[in-house]
């Protein structure tokens, strides 16, 4: 269900799943292997683009099969607890990743899509998590990322009245850092995620583990992070190449 390409240290992650890209437990596992596998290739990979192969889709929604049979006490096909484990590698695997949407991101999708360490979506994207219009609460992480991601007071709007956040609003708020033409979408977001890859992997990599981890730490901790990744990168081979006043430290 997944096609993976590398194009110029993007690893082009494309989920397809006819008729419109729901997401599976068996599915989310296959996913899991490929990022796992990916996270092992720093010396290859800089930034992972996941998005959708089905037009219009980015995820749809989970698979209804899937919640129905939690409903009943089984386990569907696949990994247990394969979406938390998925969502929090999308945070903390060693790149950056990019959740590419072009149209829908509901429910499972959008989730995975806020797991990501950046969001772009096309002309025609739409975001929301309608969980409670089926009577159920999202349960991939949705609740605990959106507030953390936009303001907790605009998450908890659209988490209680299950809206659809159309392009441009997602932009506003904050859930899309970029809104590319729908036309040629999938170059458009190689060149965007090529913005990154245009840097010294090492000091991307340390900036990503920097964000990610820091955030969940106190502010001294988080400073003490960023100096100890600093003085890290600042002693690397990539960084005293580039700057043609270094020198190598001192034995």
């Amino acid at each position: 269900m997944f096609e993976l390409e590398i194009v110029d240290r993007i690893a082009v992650v494309t989920f397809t799943r006819p008729p419109s890209n729901w997401m599976s437990v068996a599915a989310l596992t296959e996913l899991l292997a490929l990022l796992r596998g990916l996270a092992a290739r720093v010396d290859e990979v800089t930034v992972v683009m996941l998005t959708g192969g089905i037009d219009g889709y980015f995820v749809a929604h989970a698979d209804f099969d899937d919640t129905l049979a939690w409903a009943r006490g089984e386990q569907p096909p696949g990994e247990p607890g394969a979406w938390h484990t998925a969502t929090n590698l999308l945070e903390t695997m060693p790149q950056p990743t990019v959740a590419a949407i072009d149209g829908q991101a509901w429910g499972g999708g959008c989730e995975l899509a806020l797991a990501c360490t950046l969001r772009i979506g096309s002309e025609r994207a739409h975001l929301a998590l309608p969980e409670v219009s089926v009577g159920v609460i999202p349960g991939a992480g949705g609740t605990q990322r959106m507030p953390r991601l936009i303001s907790p007071a605009a998450a908890a709007h659209l988490i209680l009245s299950a809206s659809i956040v159309k392009a441009p609003e997602a932009h506003r708020l904050g859930l899309l850092n970029a809104v590319l033409p729908t036309e040629d979408f999938r170059a458009h977001a190689l060149r965007w995620c090529g913005r990154i890859t245009r840097h010294p992997t090492g000091a991307i990599l340390a900036a990503k583990r920097a964000l990610v981890e820091g955030v969940r730490l106190p502010l001294d901790q988080g400073l003490a992070l960023e100096q100890a990744l600093f003085d890290e990168v600042n002693q690397s081979p990539e960084a005293l190449e580039r700057n043609p006043r270094s020198s190598p430290p001192p034995t």
